[in-house]
């Protein structure tokens, strides 16, 4: 990736991008653990916690879409990532488990950042360039990955279980200033004034079951993000458990940390080198195919071993799998409709995404009740189903004129 050849507005949305996750990454091996001993959740209902923002997303995520597409992406970014920022404060100071809950939801509500800055990369990118651009979006996801967890395990480990949530929330405020002073507006007056015109637009539930192309990439990516979101409810408490069960609790919120942050390490480095190499020589559809096995591989790791040293294997297979399969997924729906509707049909993509966690995350706990392995072995399999939509994909896509460019 060379720098010097890619917009300065894709480079700050980038820069927006890994601050965001950053903040966000920071919490993710705390806050089931926080749950858990703070205010003595059960496994259950840390995961239900873990789904009701997937959940508040899902109802509003192809809304905050189509709004970005009729009053602009910059006013949507800057509102939803206020929401965010509440949200991180009201979790340090919680009294309660209804609190979590609430700052969750409206974390979710608000929560349509990644969305409108994925539409914001659309619209500064030719279509051509378009997988390589999102891919860049997982790039800054895995790089705030990669430092974010072992971060928050290293400070809550030091200063208290509480710092995290604050920090996030300050990295939050950092993106909401960035966004109001570093991004221009993208789409024009007219084009605001014609997406209000179309009530709606042709993202509807009819439209979308007529749309075969759009309806299977949605179906991928639901099935797909099963295995993730499993992942995401009980890796923390799976640690605990399995990997690190004769360990500390600094040493465990340390070492959940650094396994977490080897998964933003191995889609850093897929999204900035290996993503672009493939794509020169392969299809979209394939890599498709190929991403979905590979996370199938590191789930599947995952439920096997016992011993921390062993995890790094499982996070980068599964981290690789995400990094090769989601941009041309993302990419693939945006060339389904017409590009004024960009913004809402990231917006659908991101609740199929959402809905797909939801269910996830909801049954992760208990199937990690019934065996702490079990949500792995589950998510190794659906993950292994998924290619057979995505081999359907491939012979679409082989039909079309030139392939679809």
């Amino acid at each position: 990736m060379k720098l010097g050849s890619i917009d300065r507005r894709l480079l700050t949305v980038l820069l927006i991008v890994f601050v965001n996750m950053l903040g966000s990454s920071l919490i993710l091996p705390i806050l089931p653990l926080y749950a858990q001993r703070q205010f003595q959740m059960s496994p259950q209902t840390i995961a239900l916690l873990v789904s009701s923002f997937f959940a508040a997303q899902f109802l509003v995520g192809p809304y905050l879409g189509q709004l970005s597409d009729r009053y602009g992406r910059i006013p949507v970014l800057v509102i939803s990532q206020i929401g965010t920022v509440l949200s991180f404060v009201m979790i340090a100071f919680a009294p309660n488990t209804a609190w979590l809950f609430v700052a969750r939801i409206l974390d979710g509500i608000t929560g349509g950042n990644i969305i409108v800055a994925q539409a914001y990369i659309t619209d500064v990118t030719p279509r051509e360039k378009r997988t390589e651009s999102l891919g860049y979006i997982f790039a800054a996801f895995g790089l705030g990955f990669m430092f974010g967890p072992a971060l928050g395990g290293v400070l809550a480990a030091a200063y208290g279980i509480r710092v995290p949530f604050l920090l996030a929330a300050f990295a939050a405020l950092v993106v909401v200033v960035m966004t109001w002073r570093l991004l221009d507006e993208t789409l024009t007056p007219e084009q605001r004034i014609a997406a209000r015109q179309r009530r709606g637009g042709s993202i509807t539930p009819r439209a979308v079951l007529r749309n075969g192309p759009l309806l299977a990439v949605l179906g991928i990516a639901f099935v797909g993000q099963f295995s993730l979101g499993m992942l995401q409810s009980t890796f923390a408490l799976y640690g605990e458990e399995v990997l690190f069960q004769n360990y500390s609790e600094d040493a465990t919120n340390i070492g959940v940390g650094l396994l977490l942050a080897a998964v933003g390490a191995a889609q850093f480095f897929t999204q900035t080198w290996l993503l672009r190499r493939l794509l020169k020589r392969y299809p979209e559809t394939w890599l498709v195919v190929a991403g979905t096995a590979l996370r199938a591989l590191g789930s599947f790791i995952f439920a096997v071993i016992t011993s921390p040293w062993l995890g790094p294997f499982g996070s980068i297979f599964f981290a690789t799998g995400i990094g090769i399969m989601m941009p041309p997924l993302q990419s693939l729906a945006t060339t389904t409709v017409d590009d004024e509707e960009r913004g809402g049909v990231l917006g659908l993509y991101q609740s199929s995404i959402n809905l797909s966690t939801i269910f996830s995350t909801a049954l992760g706990g208990l199937f990690f009740q019934i065996s702490p392995t079990l949500p792995y072995w589950l998510g190794g399999i659906v993950s292994l189903l998924v290619v057979i939509p995505a081999m359907g994909l491939v012979r679409w896509r082989h039909k079309q004129p030139a392939h679809g460019k």
